[in-house]
């Protein structure tokens, strides 16, 4: 028994309608998940029995539909109820859920870190729980697609993929279902799809293709009481590269550059004062945090790489805050930047004398030097207002003259300079990164405050904001010897919610 549809099918009605086993005429049913433009192949999902070990188990599988199949993933057996009228009941149905999300995980690269334990809540307290189980169908489906699939129908499967995943109604459901795994599952299921999205990216720079990546940049805003907070994760290899000294830098070099993503998370606290005749809305910056985080392992990094202190680094981020309905603002209010830095002149003057011999002319060299140093924080933080848009900046700027970082490009002779402050920029001391080579700023020092004045009118009403971010990571030469460096930029555009109450 077999079924297709002219575009990709909803897995789980398919599954839900499925007969009981009882009814079955033959040993397996199957649905074509997508096919190749000459229609020799196709991917299908296929529920089949296990007449070996019992007659009531099955199991499910993807395979590529050729004269003779070829397997590329199954699930987990499940028992089926004979007297059930549903092939699966509502455990199961969760259970296998569970299957298809601790096999994405394990396409990931960290297989020696202790896991924690997954908990998927019960099939009945999950709200858009056919959204859920269809975006992690598709999401292994992807996976298994770039690893396992045979290249003829890899291709043209993986552009279907593509676009069913960048589509309004699987991005809600990455949302929906990120909230349920919880941050720390969150951050491993996006780097296994991002690590299968980096691979799929090379393949297609090896043989000079270019294609749109499926959802190079994944992002989410929440709204909640006092709150919003944005999370965004992206592959470096997907970012757009502003400059380049050398686009064709040797593999080993790339290979540690390309296989890291950004990953982002901004967090804002906000306070909403109900005055006499007007109201106020303050907003602060809680966190600011963005790490460029490896994909794969160390052992990997140092074979095909040229080891793990290779990769980019934070160099500007950009924020900018605008009310998308303008109606009940007043006015818009910034505080001070951070400070200029400070300079010190330093004079110093030197004599020096000395006799020479008989018959010569006496001595004497008198010199002068005035020298002068510049003490400031690597990171400046600037506050600007267009309209009623609030736009906050940080900037990381070269300690030795001054330059901000991400639109300058560093001498070869401070490339080679042991002592400059890209150098060891993750063990040095005085680095402006942390250890991990990311960065953090904190509300107690870049969390000056804006202030929106609304029209008291708003009282009542949920007002919706645009939030806008730029962040730049930059190359520049840490212990590899090279004079390669770059610049790469992501932009990134979520919505959120305020209720005036």
């Amino acid at each position: 028994m077999a079924s297709s549809a002219c575009c990709f099918p909803d897995i789980y009605d398919w599954i839900q309608n499925l007969p009981s086993i009882t009814q079955w005429k033959t040993n397996s049913i199957s649905i074509s998940i997508c096919s190749t433009s000459s229609y020799q192949s196709s991917l299908n999902l296929s529920v089949t029995k296990n007449n070996l070990q019992s007659p009531t188990l099955i199991s499910f599988s993807l395979t590529a539909d050729y004269s003779l199949p070829i397997s590329l993933w199954a699930s987990k057996p499940f028992k089926t109820n004979t007297k059930s009228t549903k092939l699966l009941e509502e455990d199961n149905i969760s259970n296998l859920l569970t299957n298809f999300i601790e096999d994405v995980l394990k396409y990931g690269s960290n297989k020696n870190r202790c896991n924690p334990l997954l908990k998927f809540p019960k099939l009945d307290s999950i709200s858009n729980f056919k959204d859920i189980f269809n975006l992690a169908f598709l999401t292994l489906s992807l996976l298994i697609c770039i690893y396992e699939a045979p290249a003829n129908l890899r291709a043209g499967c993986l552009n279907t993929l593509k676009n069913q995943l960048t589509g309004c109604q699987s991005r809600a459901a990455s949302k929906l279902l990120m909230q349920h795994l919880g941050s720390n599952l969150e951050e491993q299921w996006i780097r296994s799809i991002n690590l299968a999205i980096t691979n799929w990216i090379a393949e297609l720079q090896a043989t000079r293709r270019t294609i749109k990546t499926p959802s190079p940049l994944f992002s989410y805003a929440i709204s909640t009481y006092g709150l919003w907070k944005i999370h965004l994760y992206c592959p470096v290899i997907a970012m757009d590269i502003e400059n380049s000294s050398n686009p064709s830098a040797d593999e080993r070099l790339l290979f540690s550059l390309n296989y890291h993503q950004l990953e982002g998370v901004i967090q804002f606290n906000y306070r909403v004062m109900i005055q006499e005749k007007w109201v106020n809305f303050m907003l602060s910056t809680d966190n600011i945090r963005c790490d460029v985080i490896r994909l794969v392992n160390e052992t990997l990094m140092n074979e095909r790489g040229v080891g793990i202190d290779e990769k980019h680094f934070p160099s500007r981020i950009s924020l900018q805050l605008t009310p998308t309905l303008q109606t009940n603002i007043f006015s818009v209010s910034v505080s001070k930047s951070s400070e200029n830095p400070t300079r010190e002149i330093e004079v110093e003057k030197t004599i020096e004398g000395s006799f020479d011999p008989p018959n010569s002319f006496l001595g004497l060299k008198v010199s002068a030097g005035e020298t002068m140093t510049m003490s400031m924080k690597p990171w400046k933080f600037e506050q600007s207002v267009y309209g009623y848009s609030t736009i906050l900046n940080w900037f990381l700027h070269d300690s030795m003259d001054g330059r901000e970082v991400f639109s300058s490009k560093p001498s070869k002779i401070s490339l080679l300079n042991p002592k400059a402050w890209f150098k060891d920029r993750y063990s040095s001391a005085y680095r402006p990164f942390t250890r991990q080579g990311g960065v953090i700023f904190a509300g107690d020092e870049y969390g000056e405050k804006v202030w929106w004045k609304l029209d008291r009118a708003a009282v009542g009403k949920t007002m919706e904001w645009e939030i806008r971010g730029w962040i730049w990571l930059t190359y520049w030469p840490n212990k590899h010897r090279t004079f390669h460096n770059e610049t790469r930029r992501l932009e990134f555009r979520e919505i959120l919610h305020l209720n005036i109450a």
